[in-house]
């Protein structure tokens, strides 16, 4: 491939491709642009990253972006494939109301080694799938598979009858358990891609699935579930309304999200956008999210998980997106038993998120739960509540989360319970309207957090700010408008951080060694 240095190809595969600008916008280009293919416009785009559909494999093309100042051209080839099938040839209807299960299965078994299944226009409702390795399931424009409603339908994942030292079928909220079969599975398989346009809607709003669930006899099913896989590209697609976690990679290997929209209601209950766990290079890179919990939730499994297999979250990059709406819009834990390392977060924008970057563990996560190497660059909140969430007191999700071991403000003995917080890089940041706190960073006495850089942040609070609680923990306080509270942090820098409309002091420090503040 063949371009000028403001185009970056993401991905290329026989029907589509996607492209990032090169710049240092947050999300949005800095100017609407043409997208022209072969000379010809194919549409006018206004987001960083974009993408093309419907495109012939094994083909050269060129690609041309015009606007008053960005101008550039690439030339770039599809890739090649064994071949593609319609999914109507197999039986499936796509009429919204026949059960086209059947049909999908045996297209999907049918399907050699590089093949294409495609799906043209129409609502394909369907139960569970299991997906195969070196595979690609095209939804094309209007194109929906659409979940199954019944939930006695959805069969429980199977168990092993040994104890296999690296068998693993299901797992949810950071524990191994009986899980119903997502509508996309994928076991131990590699070289899986999913293209868009259209839709894989889980249809979750028609079952119970969001109805008094804590009393199912297995964990509700994802979307998407990729176990132990290596290799998996979903573009384009619109991925919406999961019974629970939309995207959830478990132990999975080079996995891609680009230019994707995941959504769900507000209301809609753990429907977090996509939850890598445990893996090893994941990139999320021009996706909108707007869903009912966390848009991206990073894990790495309890402390039974983090001491059996002691895999962490690893080499992941988020840029380019843009969360609408979400309880925290780029998340780690609080599942992070065997930590999370080289995380870089950059160019994104997030709108009407309870809080932007936020960090969640807790005494009992354990040793293995090591946090370093973290940097968030470059983001633009627009009425986010609080910005920034570092919280070691977290009270969720765990029957012994209103223990005194996880509320105890003492300095209490250091064991193999008890989680580590290494370096935390916060820079070029710009808040309007945040109401809550502007940054909450509280450690463990026993185990401080090691560094804390806060360089080149601007945060407005709204005028009409409302009291909020900046972190759970055990019985929090309502804050409004707090400035910077950061406590049991080793090594703060703070350099160049403008607060404006702050109620009290711009900075509470506490239980630090040292203390660096520059244009503050």
């Amino acid at each position: 491939m063949t371009g000028c240095s403001m185009l970056k190809t993401l991905y290329c595969g026989a029907s589509s491709a996607c492209f990032e600008l090169i710049n240092d916008t947050p999300y949005y280009a800095p100017e609407r642009f043409d997208v022209l293919l072969d000379g010809v416009k194919q549409f006018e785009s206004e987001t960083n990253v974009f993408s093309l559909f419907g495109l012939a494999p094994d083909r050269e093309y060129t690609l041309t972006i015009k606007g008053a100042a960005l101008n550039g051209e690439l030339c770039f080839r599809t890739a090649g494939e064994s071949c593609a099938i319609d999914v109507r040839l197999f039986g499936a209807r796509g009429d919204g109301t026949s059960d086209d299960t059947d049909a999908i299965e045996r297209a999907i078994l049918y399907l050699p080694a590089g093949g294409r299944l495609v799906f043209p226009a129409g609502i394909y409702l369907s139960r569970p799938l299991i997906l195969k390795s070196h595979i690609t399931l095209e939804f094309t424009s209007g194109a929906v598979l659409l979940g199954w409603t019944e939930r006695a339908d959805y069969p429980i994942a199977v168990q092993s009858l040994t104890d296999g030292e690296d068998v693993c079928f299901a797992g949810f909220e950071g524990q191994t358990m009986p899980m119903y079969q997502s509508l996309l599975t994928a076991q131990y398989a590699e070289d899986i891609t999913l293209v868009g346009p259209g839709r894989v809607d889980g249809n979750a709003q028609r079952s119970d699935f969001w109805v008094d669930f804590k009393s199912f006899p297995a964990a509700r099913p994802r979307l998407m579930f990729f176990n132990r896989c290596e290799g998996v590209t979903v573009h384009g697609v619109h991925a919406c309304n999961s019974p629970s976690w939309q995207l959830h990679p478990f132990y999975s290997r080079h996995v891609r999200f680009y230019d994707m929209l995941i959504s769900a209601p507000k209301n809609s209950p753990n429907t977090d956008a996509i939850d890598p766990e445990s893996c090893d290079g994941v990139d999320i890179i021009g996706c909108r999210f707007s869903v009912g919990d966390d848009c991206i939730a990073i894990k790495s499994g309890k402390i039974e998980l983090g001491r059996k297999y002691n895999r962490p979250a690893d080499h992941h990059t988020i840029r380019n997106c843009l969360m609408d709406f979400g309880h925290g819009a780029v998340t780690l834990g609080s599942e992070i038993g065997a930590g999370v390392r080289n995380l870089s977060v950059s160019q994104c924008y997030f709108r009407g998120t309870d809080r932007g970057l936020r960090i969640k563990s807790r005494r009992g996560r354990g040793e293995n739960c090591r946090i370093d190497a973290v940097s968030f660059e470059n983001i633009r909140m627009d009425g986010v509540l609080t910005p920034i969430v570092i919280n070691l007191w977290y009270n969720c999700c765990d029957p012994d989360r209103a223990s005194e071991y996880v509320w105890s403000r003492q300095c209490l003995p250091v064991d193999e319970r008890t989680p580590r917080m290494g370096r935390f890089r916060f820079a070029d940041m710009d808040c309007t309207d945040a109401e809550v706190a502007a940054c909450y960073i509280d450690g463990l006495p026993e185990a401080p957090i090691e560094e804390v850089v806060l360089e080149n942040i601007r945060i407005r609070f709204a005028a009409d700010a409302r009291p909020g609680i900046p972190m759970m923990e055990n019985f929090a306080k309502e804050r409004c408008r707090l400035g910077l509270y950061l406590d049991n942090v080793r090594h703060i820098q703070i350099r160049d951080v403008k607060l404006e409309n702050e109620i009290g002091d711009k900075l509470i420090a506490d239980h630090y060694e040292t203390l660096e503040t520059e244009d503050f």
